[in-house]
C-alpha cells in the first residue's frame, strides 16, 4: 500500500514538472519565442552577460543592418529592450 502511494506521488510530480516546461505553458505566460513568418530568420546566438542573482541577465546581438539590440531578462514583468545604431553591425 505504501509503495503504491509513493509511486502515485512520483507520477504526479513528474507530470507536473513536464507540464511546467512545455512550450504552451511558456507561451501563455508571455515567455515563449515570438513566431517567425516562414520559419526563416537570424538564429545566430546572442552574446549573454550573466549578472549576479537577483539581477536580470543581458543579451546583445546585431539585428537588421547597422543596429544592435540589448535585452534584459526580467522574472517579474516584460523584458527591457533597447535597439541602438551600431556601425559594427554590417548587413
Amino acid at each position: 500500500m505504501r509503495a503504491g502511494v509513493w509511486a502515485a506521488g512520483l507520477v504526479l510530480l513528474a507530470v507536473g514538472t513536464l507540464a511546467g516546461c512545455s512550450q504552451e505553458y511558456e507561451d501563455k505566460r508571455g515567455k515563449g519565442d515570438a513566431p517567425v513568418q516562414g520559419k526563416a530568420g537570424d538564429d545566430t546566438p546572442a552574446e549573454v552577460f550573466n549578472m549576479p542573482d537577483g539581477f536580470g541577465n543581458l543579451a546583445t546581438k546585431c539585428v537588421g543592418h547597422g543596429y544592435r539590440a540589448y535585452v534584459t531578462t526580467n522574472a517579474t514583468g516584460p523584458s527591457n529592450v533597447q535597439i541602438v545604431e551600431d556601425k559594427t553591425c554590417g548587413g
